[in-house]
């Protein structure tokens, strides 16, 4: 029975990264919370279980170093926040070089339990179809780019924005038992150790000048799926299918997935591959690895037919061939304010990817601060937006459109976004060197890296400290 004494739940519509990270902070602190996932009523076109937080492209969840790269201090400041979405990835680590990578059936299932288990979170199988009912008058959608079609439709006749859209690829899955050793090896680029690894996390695949050229022409002329939305819907750079890589230029791969920087051939030491396929492994078991970086729109028939051509692959089994779909957003600096409520409608909240980020690891990140609002809200306390000299509120401010002068200033090209150093203002430690001199070149961006980094540990500890206690810190 529900208790008078406590807050009325807070409903949260959609089970990935973003809804659940944003019901275990809602129930952590202390306000129950309905998590509605259509699945397994209704599917996706790109989900194939029906558990919570399913990774549906890659297991990676990125770089881990909280140094210099601004995914490792997202990172960082998830796991300081008591992310639920980095407890689960930290227990089903597997190894991935500087990467943090999950056995993503294990990750699934530990946050799905979790939430099972916790008192005060209420769990609902169902579709939500249109708006949700008035008396849901706390609503966090977390639908993702995967929304519904009656409840995507439902939200653009409030915001009458025309259809934002990108198209998203998903990469193969192979058996690692059908891998060649005899002529792909272990190796993570430049022996780099990361968590749980060893530094020889990868299974690499070279390619001479000759085989890379014949790739290129396999892939330029593979048989691939078409879309009518094709035309006028724009890829997402950080997640280009590798025949649209191919196409804009010959050389393109080896700079992008299939750059042989810092690998070694175990096999002819003395030979350089001209280019190198790597596998990253997809689960704890080491059974299962992806093709890191090849996203592809290709056929199924032509994927096995092209990829067995790689040296090492001519007899791989695919566990999971690749695919295509087109995923859809807000433009959320014209339509969400800067708590991320929709102007036209402000008991509805938003996170995760609908709001304009990209990647599983912004997702969750921005779950985290819209589930914490929620709470502070039931519970009439203050809350305030992380600092934008921290990982997470950069993201913040390029989705809210924090750096704009009035919501008609906002972009008309607005696109989702990865976190990235870009998006912090700039270091105001002075970029000099031990000996007084101005630092240039990688002495300087290195440097840069690490002060943003200082500065972000720094204002978010800060932050932390004059928030009410939203969860174990």
């Amino acid at each position: 029975m529900t208790n008078p004494s406590q807050p009325a739940a807070v409903h949260v519509i959609g089970g990935g990264l973003a809804g659940t990270e944003a019901s275990w902070q809602i129930a952590q602190a202390g306000v129950r919370v309905v998590l509605h996932e259509m699945r397994p009523h209704r599917k996706t076109e790109a989900h194939r279980g029906d558990g919570l937080a399913e990774l549906v492209c890659s297991n990676s969840l990125r770089s881990d170093d909280a140094e210099t790269n601004a995914v490792g201090v997202l990172h960082r400041e998830m796991r300081r926040m008591a992310s639920l979405i980095m407890a689960a990835a930290d227990i089903n680590q597997v190894p991935a070089g500087g990467a943090l990578a999950v056995d993503r059936e294990a990750f699934s299932a530990e946050i799905t339990a979790r939430l099972e288990a916790h008192p005060l979170v209420t769990i609902e199988r169902g579709e939500v179809s249109g708006l949700p009912p008035e008396a849901w008058d706390s609503v966090v959608v977390a639908t993702g780019p995967l929304t519904a079609p009656a409840l995507a439709e439902a939200i653009r006749g409030l915001t009458g924005e025309s259809d934002l859209a990108f198209f998203d690829a998903i990469a193969p899955v192979i058996h690692r038992d059908s891998i060649d050793m005899s002529k792909a090896w272990f190796q993570s680029r430049y022996d780099k150790c990361g968590p749980g690894g060893t530094g020889a996390d990868y299974i690499n695949c070279p390619l001479s000048r000759e085989r890379y050229d014949a790739f290129v022409d396999a892939l330029l002329a593979a048989d691939c799926v078409t879309s009518v939305h094709e035309a006028s819907t724009p890829y997402f750079n950080g997640c280009l299918p590798i025949e649209v890589m191919a196409s804009r230029g010959r050389e393109t791969l080896r700079f992008g997935p299939m750059k042989p920087i810092g690998l070694t051939n175990a096999h002819d030491p003395l030979n350089k591959p001209y280019g190198v396929i790597q596998l990253r492994q997809d689960n704890a078991l080491g059974t299962l690895y992806n093709m890191v970086g090849f996203q592809t729109k290709m056929k199924h028939a032509a994927q096995v037919a092209v990829f067995q051509t790689i040296p090492g692959l001519e007899n791989a089994s695919f566990a999971r061939l690749g695919g295509m779909h087109r995923n859809t957003f807000l433009n959320s600096p014209r339509v969400l304010d800067e708590q991320f409520r929709l102007r036209a409608l402000p008991r509805l909240r938003f996170a995760g990817q609908i709001t304009g980020c990209e990647g599983y690891v912004e997702s969750a990140a921005i779950g985290l601060i819209i589930g914490r609002l929620a709470a502070a809200e039931r519970l009439s306390q203050p809350f305030t937006m992380p600092p934008m000299t921290t990982a997470i509120g950069a993201l913040i401010n390029h989705i809210t459109g924090g750096h704009l002068e009035s919501i008609d200033a906002g972009p008309s090209s607005f696109q989702p976004m990865n976190v990235n150093f870009g998006l912090f203002p700039p270091p105001t430690e002075k970029l000099v060197n031990e000996s007084g001199k101005r630092m240039r070149g990688p002495e300087k961006a290195a440097f840069r890296k690490r002060a943003l980094s200082r500065r972000a540990q720094i204002d978010l500890d800060a932050w932390l400290g004059d928030q009410p206690a939203m969860a174990a810190e």
